[in-house]
């Protein structure tokens, strides 16, 4: 804005002063009037928009941004609240406009350069929406510890979010690898294929856990079809090869691939690839840990699980098992059937019961079953058989011990006979078919706290109907009833057993059972077993003068 022309006053050397200031301001500044055109200009504006002092500044060209907040500016009133601070380019400067009006015809627009504070914030909203990502990948990951599903989720997140397409290559089975493709927006395909990692630059060292190559070393035109997903169209152009970090050894390694369409990887966008190649491969790696660990626990589980009963040389035989803790699967009490040879032979049965519970007892009961099936062809001699048990557990590491019921049984005419020797467990119940419940008068000394075990072997006879049952004191001291402390006791045990005269082996297992874990409700409960070994009433059929009958 031009100062009038006068006489030198005070105020007149000051508005030169202002119009000096003005003019020499490192801020551009322009005075536009109501129809838009620009009727002063300082010398920071005229360098900006590249106008020459003397040019007419009515051609000065004012981007549209600023023509459009012109007109808004003159269209406000006194009124109406605050516009924000229009903002726009100007040649690949950012500046934000910020208006003077003298109430007049005539708006002052100073001009301040914002790029490097718009270039942080976009940089900081990039590195947000990048942190989301990571976090949202880490939670997508760590969801499942399923080794091919984490490769999938892995694939098809770093195709959609980093990529065109991505490819995942496991560590090697024997002389194949595991490959996984995927594409933006397509599909997840797996398979198995023997490839020569060297034909990808960087492959096969990022396999061995090496850094990975630069993405500026590989060239697109190197890589083989086996590293393209099935259906990938256009030529490459970019990618990255960076490695799956694990625990301690590579869990795979990590292919992007960009098409020549799209511009090539930067540099942070390869930073950004490895951090996200970071968690996938922790995710993997875990996922391959628990695996491992779960097909290993299987297999060893297999020896601590009870087994499935049935009839063993016209004998009939059940079970039932329940941990003290309802997610586990095994704990301190365990029974064994050990068929004889043929039907002439004993058969070999076991009940127990270990000091404890949980997977500490149930290690302990894996070495008492081992050492009685290596014990097998001493089976007919109880004492002995305790004794070499007892034996083996003193010089184990284990600190516990355990009571027994050992039973050598055989059908014979249609009867089952039974010898039954305990080692500190409580006595064996018979089942009668009148219903009465008596009580094998055997004892002996528990296994594996004392230097000698003995015992007392007691034989008895069960008639085509007749049930013995062996059980764990979980059964009769589980806790429970109106009060929630009282025990169920043998008491109960017996009557409930005087009901089920006649009834299968099988089935008064259940019952018992069902009993105990009725009366213990919601409480606490220590491991409950039971092993019931009947006399079926029914025999293979015979012929008998031409009739049809059963032997008994």
């Amino acid at each position: 804005m031009s100062a009038p022309q006068g006489p030198a006053t005070p105020a007149r050397a000051t508005a030169d002063l202002v119009a000096r200031a003005w003019h020499h301001a490192p801020c551009p500044a322009l005075v536009m009037d109501a129809a838009g055109v620009v009727l002063e200009a300082n010398e920071s504006a005229r360098a900006l928009f590249n106008h020459a002092v003397g040019d007419v500044l009515a051609d000065l060209a004012v981007p549209d941004w600023l023509v459009q907040a012109h007109r808004r500016q003159g269209g406000a009133d006194g009124g109406s609240p605050a516009l924000p601070a229009p903002s726009g380019a100007v040649h690949h400067r950012t500046f934000e406009a910020h208006p003077t009006d003298d109430g007049g015809a005539q708006v002052l627009w100073w001009l301040m350069e914002i790029t490097d504070l718009r270039v942080a914030e976009q940089a900081l909203r990039t590195e947000r929406d990048r942190t989301d990502l990571l976090s949202q990948i880490s939670s997508a990951l760590l969801s499942s510890l399923n080794v091919e599903r984490c490769t999938e989720v892995t694939a098809r997140m770093a195709a959609d979010h980093l990529a065109d397409a991505a490819v995942i290559v496991g560590p090697a089975h024997g002389y194949r690898h595991p490959l996984t493709y995927a594409q933006n927006g397509g599909p997840v395909t797996q398979s198995m294929a023997r490839i020569d990692p060297a034909t990808v630059p960087g492959l096969a060292e990022a396999l061995q856990g090496y850094p990975p190559v630069p993405t500026r070393w590989i060239s697109p035109d190197e890589i083989p079809d086996w590293a393209i997903p099935p259906g990938f169209t256009g030529p490459i152009g970019s990618v990255i090869v960076t490695p799956l970090p694990g625990h301690g050894v590579p869990a795979g390694v990590l292919v992007l691939l960009r098409a020549d369409t799209h511009r090539a990887f930067t540099d942070r966008e390869e930073v950004f690839a490895r951090l996200f190649a970071a968690r996938a491969g922790a995710a993997l790696s875990a996922a391959r840990l628990y695996s491992e660990q779960a097909a290993l626990t299987t297999v060893l589980m297999r020896d601590l699980l009870a087994p499935t009963l049935e009839r063993v040389h016209g004998i009939d035989y059940a079970g039932s098992y329940r941990a003290a803790n309802d997610h586990e699967r095994v704990g301190g009490d365990f029974y064994d059937v050990h068929p004889g040879a043929d039907p002439s032979q004993e058969t070999f049965a076991v009940l127990g019961d270990v000091a404890g519970k949980g997977l500490e007892a149930a290690a302990l009961t894996g070495k008492i079953r081992s050492v009685l099936h290596a014990l097998l062809p001493l089976s007919g001699d109880h004492q002995q058989v305790l004794g070499l048990l007892n034996g083996a557990l003193l010089t184990s590491h284990h600190a516990r011990f355990a009571t027994l019921i050992l039973v050598s049984a055989r059908r014979r005419a249609g009867q089952v006979d039974l010898r039954l020797t305990s080692a500190g467990h409580m006595r064996p119940l018979i089942v009668r078919n009148s219903g009465q419940v008596e009580e094998a008068a055997t004892s002996g000394q528990l296994v594996g706290a004392l230097p000698t075990v003995t015992s007392r072997t007691v034989t008895t006879v069960l008639a085509p109907g007749e049930t013995c049952l062996l059980y764990t004191d979980g059964i009769t001291e589980a806790r429970g009833g109106p009060t929630g402390g009282e025990f169920f006791g043998e008491q109960r045990l017996r009557r409930a057993l005087e009901e089920c005269a006649g009834m299968p082996a099988q089935a008064i297992t259940e019952r018992v059972q069902m009993l105990a874990s009725q009366w213990l409700g919601r409480g606490r409960h220590d491991d409950m077993a039971t092993l019931a070994i009947g006399a079926p009433r029914g025999g293979p059929l015979r012929i008998v003068e031409g009739r049809g009958g059963r032997n008994t």
